[in-house]
């Protein structure tokens, strides 16, 4: 396979290395299978891998001795390259010496901050590590900073759209009636069995999605084998694909020619599968994991002639306290800063999506969700805040408003906990810590700052009057009702800064 230009980039790059454990971001769709593999090295190589076709699919385009280990498969433990799950290698590692690897890759290292990733890396002592992922920033609990010491290249998913390596995505959202506040969290997603349940019934409303919004050869992604078929039967010419499908190349065949319109499948065609046309892709199976999002979208990302962009539709629902992925998931867009009620204007050129969300939540609504948001960000990162009075945006920054429309901004934090503020690369404590110094130099006894007791004693209680006048004043059709001391001071910092 001929490597593209800025994948010989990102191997020139890692043959410079010193030894040493870093990280590569590339975004899905972008080949970071075939980069890995044709790394250079001095000795054999590992590849990690937390699911059954990411272990498999490294053979596609090694040129050497390949064994798989994993599950069934007991590799010998002689070829050039052991491509392992991590479920199965951490229970056999005492069959490998801990010089065996000159080079180990973690494919999807945004897991790699589990124990047993750790385990494992802790066991090996390879010339290089390294982790490939395509998640766009880590504004949640999942740091990696304690495996790799730096990012050594990024290529995100706007790169590969602006220079031509993947099409455009278009974004809808249509609802469709299902409920998953009921349905448990098993392994980090949605219980397959109460998801099939919860699903039940949301046939004709995806077949309606589909014949309104659909361009062209259109791929549905489904929450169970009867879900697909379900779905299939509303279609007409539509074909379901499940794992006990034969002759798979035909139908994918018949596809791209577009004699079949529609493939409805079930967990299929999430990773490793070449797919030359999908036109449309219809998310109808939903998830909490972005990296299974992500690899489904990533199945319409390819470029074909007479392509002019992906159209993805997001079948949304009810969610309760979980958190569904959708397509600002693509961008690392956080939905939880979002009113409910607001999140149907969220469509439209996925790179439009960001601006979208950042003026939805900027509003009343979300300034008093803000503060619990923010907290609860900050428990989970172990950082200290210092009780200043913190807005998190959708894309993960956090901002401090102040007077005449000023702010000071940090940007989201990179996998390893790195943002870029005052033209200096730091870890966010250490940025949280520099805003403090400001506040307290520039803006003394400033409200900036949150005075935690006098908020205990007061900040329960009812808005005074001339707060609820102000807020009625500033910010029209609010509903001001129930409104506490505390959340009107939120409020009213927005306002008046």
């Amino acid at each position: 396979m001929q490597l593209r230009d800025y994948q010989k980039e990102c191997i020139e790059t890692i043959n410079s290395l010193s030894p040493g454990a870093y990280l590569v971001q590339m975004a899905t769709g972008l080949g970071k299978t075939v980069t890995f593999t044709n790394i250079p090295r001095k000795g054999r190589m590992l590849i990690v891998s937390h699911r059954e076709e990411l272990v498999k699919q490294p053979l596609k385009y090694l040129k050497c001795t390949a064994e798989i280990e994993m599950s069934g498969n007991i590799a010998n433990n002689t070829g050039e390259v052991i491509s392992a799950s991590v479920q199965s290698l951490v229970r056999r590692l005492n069959k490998y010496k801990p010089n065996d690897f000159d080079v180990i890759v973690c494919d999807e290292a945004h897991h790699a901050a589990a124990d047993t990733y750790k385990k494992i890396f802790s066991y090996f002592n390879p010339r290089l590590l390294l982790g490939f992922t395509a998640t766009p920033n880590r504004a949640d609990n999942a740091r990696l900073n304690d495996v790799f010491s730096q990012i050594i290249f990024k290529r995100d998913l706007k790169w590969g759209i602006d220079n031509g390596y993947l099409c455009n995505i278009m974004c809808k959202r249509v609802y469709i009636g299902y409920n998953l506040s009921k349905v448990h969290i098993r392994a980090g997603d949605y219980a397959p069995g109460e998801l099939d349940k919860a699903m039940s019934g949301t046939a004709d409303a995806i077949a309606q999605a589909y014949k309104e919004h659909a361009n062209g050869a259109t791929l549905i992604f489904a929450a169970s084998v009867n879900h697909a078929n379900d779905i299939a039967s509303k279609i007409n010419g539509a074909v379901v694909v499940t794992g006990t499908t034969a002759n798979r190349d035909k139908i994918i065949g018949d596809f791209t020619t577009k004699r079949i319109p529609c493939i409805v499948n079930c967990m299929v065609f999430t990773e490793g599968t070449d797919m030359p046309l999908v036109e449309t892709v219809i998310i109808a199976r939903p998830t909490q994991s972005d990296s299974l999002y992500t690899q489904m979208v990533g199945r319409g990302l390819r470029l074909y002639p007479g392509k002019q962009k992906l159209t993805l539709i997001d079948c949304v629902g009810v969610t309760g306290k979980a958190s569904l992925c959708t397509a600002p998931s693509l961008l690392g867009i956080d939905l939880q800063h979002i009113p409910p009620h607001k999140l149907e204007t969220l469509e439209g050129d996925l790179f439009d999506l960001p601006s979208k969300a950042t003026l939805i939540a900027d509003c009343p609504e979300s300034w008093i969700k803000n503060i619990q948001i923010v907290d609860l960000w900050a428990r989970q990162q172990k950082y200290c805040t210092h009780n200043i009075n913190f807005y998190q945006m959708p894309d993960g920054r956090l901002t401090v408003s102040l007077p005449n429309r000023q702010k000071i901004t940090i940007p989201c934090q990179d996998e390893l906990g790195m943002v870029e503020f005052m033209g200096k690369e730091m870890d966010m404590q250490s940025a949280i810590d520099e805003v403090y110094k400001i506040l307290q130099s520039d803006y003394p006894n400033s409200r900036y700052i949150w005075d935690l007791n006098a908020v205990k004693k007061w900040g329960k209680y009812p808005a005074s009057d001339k707060q609820l006048n102000i807020i009625k004043k500033k910010c029209k059709g609010v509903d001001t009702n129930g409104l506490t001391k505390m959340k009107a001071m939120q409020i009213l910092h927005r306002v008046l800064d």
